[in-house]
């Protein structure tokens, strides 16, 4: 297989035939049984997550093997080409995977020069390709999508996550929980970040908070939330970084008074 001719439209078509591949192979698995691993006494890993990211891996380097990689599990490739790098979660949701929880995907974004300019994620249950290029807006399933028009918090449907050291602050994190729950009209707390954002750039929700993520769980959907009209932002409302440890996007809307919850508990 010959490295195809780079550009916007080959890398959107091969970031998505890379995550529907993947997600073939999890459809494939999530009822079965799986060989787990521990990295942590609640962060876990399959086989599967490891083989779909060979898959992804393998198919973006085919196509484009002069450009970095980053992945979930433990993938690292410094590529020497236009700057590029593809940021990779292969299965985004594993704890849900793990329990045969319908609620996972695979998340791949592209960044050139420290700016993501391409995300995918991919739900292998429900079909449902969310896409987003810097400049071009977001889509699902190839058709537009846009965040909603909720203009109060107190009207607004948020979804949130926990970081894998829950267990020892729960404390300091149901604070954040408890800041939003008194003043939005419902929290949702599916376990998985992408697919989080990616409700939010679709209209399912209006707001989504987390800590501690890992560029790999923000790269794609952060663009995809962009690009749908959204805004994301730092808990401070700073510029958002796949790198920082808060992550705060909203429909723009309510972004204000979100950043104002969290000023108001002192969190």
């Amino acid at each position: 297989m010959k490295p195809v001719q780079e550009s916007m439209e080959s890398f959107l078509s091969v970031a998505s035939q890379a995550a529907r591949s993947a997600g073939a192979l999890i459809r494939e698995n999530w009822r079965q049984a799986k060989q787990v691993h521990y990295k942590s006494a609640i962060n876990l890993v399959t086989t599967i997550d490891r083989r779909a990211e060979e898959m992804i891996v393998g198919l973006l380097l085919k196509n484009f093997p002069g450009h970095s990689v980053l992945a979930e599990e433990e993938t690292s490739i410094s590529g020497s080409e236009g700057g590029y790098r593809w940021i990779i979660d292969p299965l985004d949701g594993t704890t849900n995977f793990v329990h045969a929880y319908p609620q996972f995907g695979v998340s791949i974004g592209l960044e050139q020069a420290g700016e993501i300019i391409l995300g995918v994620v991919y739900d292998p249950l429900r079909e449902e390709e969310f896409t987003a290029v810097k400049g071009q807006g977001a889509r699902l399933n190839g058709q537009p999508v846009h965040t909603t028009e909720v203009a109060e918090l107190n009207k607004a449907l948020l979804a949130t996550g926990f970081p894998y050291d829950h267990r020892e602050n729960p404390d300091y994190y149901l604070r954040y929980f408890r800041a939003f729950m008194v003043r939005a009209q419902g929290i949702r707390r599916a376990g998985a970040a992408a697919l989080d954002l990616c409700y939010l750039a679709c209209g399912r929700i209006d707001g989504f908070w987390e800590l501690k993520l890992h560029p790999w769980d923000t790269a794609a959907g952060s663009l995809i939330v962009r690009e749908a009209g959204g805004t994301v932002t730092d808990f401070a409302g700073k510029p958002f970084s796949i790198l920082g440890e808060e992550t705060l996007a909203s429909n723009g809307l309510i972004h204000a008074e979100m950043l104002d919850a969290l000023k108001l508990m002192g969190v």
